[in-house]
């Protein structure tokens, strides 16, 4: 099976903690944890500061599930929630992949820290799920909320720490289980997620 997880620093495993990009060993970064522990070919579409596209992006054509996890970069720029999603509708409606094999997550919410000081911005990040819930909804596609994640952030309130991104990995293993027997992992998980 083959999976894409489309998103922004926080999928692509960025370690903040670095100065010229580094990032988290392949033990600590959600993407390559989901590939081990289910043996799926999962391509990691991750890149620092990504925004939710203006237009559609071209994936393999056999892709079985595109896991989207975008929208913390749009509220860091200004943009509300209500645009963010907005944004986010047109760019999964112009996706050529069946709704069946598309999977949205609402990005844990942005935390106070030293990129984040604003009340309002960490007000949005915690409404981006809800909007994202019911746009889901709407489209017939698989929603997540990984703020229900227990997703530890890093001293800029931003990014996952280590054991945040095997937070997102446990909690987004749950989800794939409970999604459709197609998803579940065919290979027994050790208990060290």
């Amino acid at each position: 099976m083959r999976l894409v997880c489309f998103g922004d620093s926080n999928t692509r495993g960025y370690d903040p903690r670095s100065y010229l990009g580094s990032l988290y060993g392949s033990e600590n970064r959600w993407v390559d944890i989901l590939g081990a522990k289910t043996g799926f070919q999962v391509l990691n579409w991750g890149e620092n500061g990504r925004e939710v596209p203006k237009a559609a992006v071209s994936f393999p054509e056999d892709t079985q599930l595109l896991i989207v996890m975008l929208g913390t970069c749009n509220l860091l720029q200004g943009m509300g929630v209500e645009e963010t999603a907005r944004r986010m509708e047109r760019f999964i409606s112009g996706l050529s992949l069946e709704r069946e094999k598309l999977l949205l997550i609402a990005p844990p919410p942005i935390v106070p820290g030293q990129w984040v000081q604003d009340a309002e911005l960490i007000r949005a990040s915690r409404e981006l799920a809800a909007a994202y819930g019911e746009l889901a909804e709407r489209l017939g596609i698989f929603f997540a909320d990984a703020g229900l994640w227990d997703v530890s952030m890093a001293y800029d309130g931003v990014h996952f720490t280590e054991q945040g991104h095997r937070a997102f990995a446990r909690g987004l293993l749950k989800v794939l289980d409970e999604l459709s027997p197609a998803f579940a992992a065919p290979c027994p998980r050790s208990p060290g997620v």
